[in-house]
């Protein structure tokens, strides 16, 4: 048989060994001196032991050496539980907001501006997702993460905030690539970058062929700077390795993209709000 100690139980006999005595016990534990009475009967009748010894004659309460042990133990108990119930009472974890980020943006820029948010608001605890923009929509309509910055052309829909990003065409420095067809180092299928250049290219009449993909910026940036194709990418992405190419060589200044910080159709958290009003007065693209 198995048995589970009752924590009103315990409270009450360690109140009546405290007091020494019925009375003033029931008094602590705001019971009738009765329901003491019986609530110490059913804690032995349960255990089949007797926990307390009664001195009519001196009117004292003392513990038998069952009783004594038991006393040790229900302080633990009770100890425990009044630390549980503090803990469930406080709000312990930090509430979390989750936060999609663009594949090429997910660098030490960012980091080191999330990093302030948690200093902060050090009760909110952040959970990156990097992925690139068409992914990061998915997960917003799914509830996955409440917050995405993506790239998108400009006013493509509401937004929390947006920033203008500048793009620019850029081959290597060291290197000069046939352009025709126009080699183009790209990200994967879904990136703004991707779309625009293979469209202006396509406006202009001419051909081009994809020469080099990478899933991350720095690979594009290797790529384009050991000359294994052209690319279009934003201009802080530009390195010294790279060169810009200029109107005269075929590629025409473009108009800017945009980051925007989104949200999904759910309602933000207090938390999610707090870290939307942060981004959209700390970043500065």
């Amino acid at each position: 048989m198995t048995f589970g100690f009752d924590l009103d139980l315990l409270k009450t006999f360690a109140a009546v060994v405290d007091c020494n005595g019925f009375t003033k016990a029931a008094e602590r534990v705001h019971l009738t001196q009765s329901t003491v009475s019986q609530q110490i009967k059913k804690l032995e009748t349960n255990l089949g032991i007797s926990l307390l010894k009664r001195d009519k004659s001196a009117g004292a309460i003392e513990t038998t050496e069952a009783g004594e042990l038991l006393l040790s133990y229900a302080r633990k108990i009770l100890a425990t539980a009044e630390e549980a119930a503090e803990l469930m009472r406080k709000p312990s974890a930090p509430r979390t907001v989750r936060l999609g980020v663009p594949e090429d943006f997910a660098g030490r820029r960012l980091i080191d501006l999330l990093s302030g948010f948690s200093v902060a608001s050090p009760q909110i605890r952040l959970d990156t997702v990097s992925g690139w923009s068409i992914e990061l929509r998915r997960l917003l309509e799914a509830g996955e993460i409440d917050l995405a910055l993506i790239k998108r052309e400009p006013e493509e829909g509401a937004c929390i905030a947006s920033w203008r990003e500048e793009l620019i065409w850029v081959q290597s420095a060291t290197r000069a690539v046939e352009t025709d067809p126009v080699p183009l180092a790209v990200f994967p299928v879904g990136c703004i970058y991707r779309d625009r250049a293979i469209r202006t290219i396509e406006l202009s009449g001419r051909r081009w062929r994809i020469a080099y993909t990478s899933q991350g910026l720095m690979g594009v940036q290797a790529a384009v700077a050991s000359g294994l194709g052209i690319s279009l990418l934003p201009s802080d992405a530009v390195l010294p390795e790279h060169r810009r190419l200029a109107t005269s060589e075929g590629f025409d200044d473009q108009p800017a993209s945009e980051i925007a910080l989104i949200k999904g159709r759910a309602s933000l958290s207090p938390e999610a709000k707090a870290l939307g009003i942060f981004l959209a007065e700390n970043l500065r693209p």
